[in-house]
């Protein structure tokens, strides 16, 4: 099967695959039509809100569904959607569903791998293409791309994004490789998985009997949400850029809940008595 006689479709929520999504589209390979999930309330305000990946697709004037609707493409594309795939969905496609995730699998499967890189420390990450099976993150790498970390400042969503465009031009190269039947994918080591979990807000809370360097991984792989965040005077303070000095952190901007993000500086002269636990 040529390319030209594909017919694919391609799966995605989140900012993540709206930047890959966008590549795809600006390469020459546009899916059929995305699936993206439902609209929904979102905000202070609840309003109504597209997911990132079906404003990318309808700018583009790409039809949005919320399945396939009775459709048998050749091919799926997936990037953060957010929803595991069924047996019958998988079963579908001639050329199998392939999904792009932000880690070096089998490290880091699940849903927060950039936010562990970070955490972690880790100097070298990268993009991983698989073919899914119904185990998350499971299947057999069909190509992966290594990233080198450039500096030990790097926060969530420089990292995020980085990793979205190498995975959009790891897709952008395989998939025509793929439909050719030039890749053979490989089983992951099973035995070497490890696994992150969803992100909630009280993971942003700091434990100050962990070191400051982890602290300060903790700033930057939270920013800006849930943020890295403690309690002074019954009130949340979010810990918003920090860095370290001979092992004592050091905060350089940080926002008291209900004001604006402010200078340690600035925020000491209205605030003299304020203490770290």
């Amino acid at each position: 099967m040529a390319y030209g006689e594909m017919k694919f479709v391609f799966f995605g929520t989140s900012e993540f695959g709206a930047i890959i999504l966008g590549k795809l589209i600006q390469a020459g390979i546009p899916p059929d039509f995305v699936v993206s999930t439902p609209d929904r309330p979102a905000g202070r305000g609840y309003a109504i809100r597209s997911s990132p990946v079906k404003i990318v697709a309808q700018k583009h004037g790409i039809i949005v569904r919320e399945n396939l609707e009775g459709s048998k493409p050749d091919l799926i594309v997936l990037a953060a959607y957010g929803k595991i795939l069924p047996k019958d969905i998988l079963d579908i496609p001639k050329k199998g569903a392939l999904n792009v995730h932000p880690s070096l699998l089998p490290k880091y499967r699940g849903p927060s791998p950039v936010q562990a890189t970070i955490l972690q420390g880790e100097k070298t990450t990268g993009v991983s293409i698989i073919l899914m099976d119904e185990e998350i993150d499971h299947g057999p790498i069909v190509a992966n791309s290594k990233f080198q970390i450039p500096n030990s400042k790097i926060v969530y969503p420089e990292l995020h994004d980085k990793l979205a465009e190498i995975g959009a031009d790891l897709f952008i190269k395989t998939i025509p490789e793929w439909i050719e039947g030039k890749i053979e994918p490989k089983p992951q080591d099973h035995a070497k998985a490890t696994f992150t979990k969803k992100i909630s807000k009280e993971d942003g809370r700091i434990d100050w009997t962990k070191p400051a360097e982890y602290i300060e991984r903790q700033v930057r792989a939270f920013y800006p949400w849930p943020s890295a965040f403690t309690f002074w005077k019954g009130k949340r303070i979010k810990i918003l850029k920090a860095h370290v000095e001979q092992r004592t952190l050091i905060i350089d901007e940080l926002q008291l809940e209900g004001k604006k993000p402010t200078t340690l500086q600035d925020f000491l002269l209205g605030h003299k008595d304020f203490t770290l636990p």
